[in-house]
């Protein structure tokens, strides 16, 4: 195996190193959304509340396949860091699998189930049939964004990081172009509204996984899958169960709270629905830095660990946090003093939506800067193969404080809609400070990969030797 330039030199060239082109990946990722905003926002507010009331949905059933994506990632790191290349290819090709499996079925589910959550989530007449029609394209488009979920995921945990940029721009400037096409309507393809974003985006996201599982099998970027790989090894996908579910439940309720959220937005009518979707896709794309650290965060610490550089591993999880503090509390100073006209790029046509979603946007925007420290520690978190802990600390943030606390201020208090907002904020505080605390006591260095960890994998080897696999290819 080639030299490992991630385990040495300047810890902040290495994070960078790993979290811009991480970060532009996401960013482009988000332009999917940002692009389907840019072009329903044309629809009016009734367009733009069908595509927010169905994207909680979708978001839950891709944080129940997150979870498996992350526990991949983990092993893979640890595995590289420790130079072993033929676990490397296999973690990797089973990770795949499980999550292929798992996204048709939620597909499945999700497609039969869709005039169900829209009729829970009490949707009216007027956004109905949108929201159905975009939900269900997006249930069927599953399979490729969970799969090319899992390629960015393996080429993060071998720190290749930079190909998955070119193939995500690639994509976003296709769906661009086919957004106005299909919401529109243009020679032989006839309009299709909201529903034809959602077709957009399923088609330029089967391309972009086409081309991920073409350089995986080619094997020159870090691995090299073969058929043989993909052989169920169910040791491995036990041990990948017992460190992705905890994720995925973390990231379940991150959904599900969204979700709470949105019952609690449509009470007050389709003109606050409409502020939240257009706001609360800034704060998506605000958030993008942050998470891109914290991946690179993860990746660079479980690389570390299990190469043994327990000290270096200790200062990139300090300096992350700095970076991920500084730079969202920056952005957020400028969010508050340029919100009006950045919500009028996503719905420029209705002053209504404009105003409230400035409203919802400078209430929590100056509290961003806590949500990157939270993002960056629970990195280091997952990097040592603690779930459990993140998901703990999302079950406190969501359904201990920010539910709650939006419930009460919004139906209790004469601050109505704006008491859900004001929720936000309030629980991003708070819960960076107990994740803060919790990191201080330093309690993760003793679930290092040189101890309990370390432990897991060489079992996990040993066991699937036994069973015969070839990894030795």
């Amino acid at each position: 195996m080639k030299k490992n330039e991630l385990l040495e030199g300047p810890i902040l060239s290495s994070l960078l190193k790993l979290a811009i082109p991480i970060m532009i990946a996401n960013l482009l990722q988000a332009a999917y959304q940002l692009v389907d905003a840019f072009w329903v926002g044309r629809l009016g507010g009734d367009a733009v509340a069908a595509v927010s009331i169905s994207t909680p949905v979708i978001f839950l059933t891709i944080a129940l396949g997150t979870g498996l994506a992350i526990a991949g990632s983990i092993l893979i790191a640890q595995y590289f860091g420790a130079g072993n290349q033929k676990m490397v290819n296999h973690v990797a090709a089973q990770t795949l699998s499980m999550v292929i499996i798992v996204s048709v079925v939620l597909s499945i589910i999700g497609y039969i189930l869709s005039p169900y959550f829209l009729y829970l989530l009490k949707v009216t007449p007027t956004v109905y049939v949108d929201a159905l029609g975009f939900m269900r394209v997006a249930f069927i488009g599953l399979v490729f964004s969970f799969g090319f979920m899992i390629f960015q995921s393996i080429m993060r945990g071998v720190g290749r990081v930079t190909l998955p940029v070119y193939i995500v721009l690639g994509t976003v400037i296709l769906n661009f172009a086919l957004d106005p096409l299909f919401i529109y309507g243009w020679n032989f393809i006839p309009a299709m509204g909201v529903k034809g974003a959602a077709l957009a985006t399923l088609f330029t996201q089967l391309l972009a996984i086409i081309i991920g599982f073409a350089i995986l099998f080619r094997g020159k970027h870090g691995i090299h899958l073969r058929i043989a790989d993909f052989k169920p090894d169910y040791k491995h996908i036990k041990r990948a169960f017992e460190i992705g579910f905890p994720s995925s439940i973390e990231q379940s309720m991150r959904a599900l709270g969204m979700m709470a959220i949105t019952f609690l937005i449509v009470r007050f009518g389709t003109l606050t629905v409409a502020s939240y979707g257009a706001g609360s896709n800034l704060i998506q794309l605000i958030l993008i830095p942050a998470l891109g650290l914290s991946m690179a965060i993860a990746t660079l610490v479980g690389q570390n660990i299990g190469a043994g550089n327990i000290d270096r591993a200790a200062e990139i999880s300090k300096l992350g946090a700095y970076l991920g503090f500084g730079l969202l509390t920056g952005l957020g100073i400028i969010a508050f003093i340029f919100a009006p006209y950045l919500i009028a790029f996503f719905v420029p046509r209705d002053q209504a939506v404009i105003k409230g979603g400035t409203e919802l946007l400078r209430i929590t925007c100056l509290s961003w800067g806590f949500l990157g420290l939270q993002l960056c520690l629970t990195g280091v978190f997952r990097a040592v193969g603690n779930t459990k802990l993140p998901m703990i600390l999302t079950l406190v943030s969501q359904w201990v404080i920010q539910f709650p606390l939006a419930y009460i201020l919004s139906h209790n208090t004469s601050l109505g809609k704006i008491g859900i907002w004001w929720a936000f904020p309030i629980a991003s505080v708070a819960t960076a400070l107990i994740t803060l605390i919790l990191y201080v006591k330093g309690d993760w260095k003793k679930e290092k990969l040189t101890g309990k960890t370390n432990k897991l994998i060489d079992k996990v080897e040993s066991e699937i030797l036994k069973e015969g696999f070839d990894i030795s290819k």
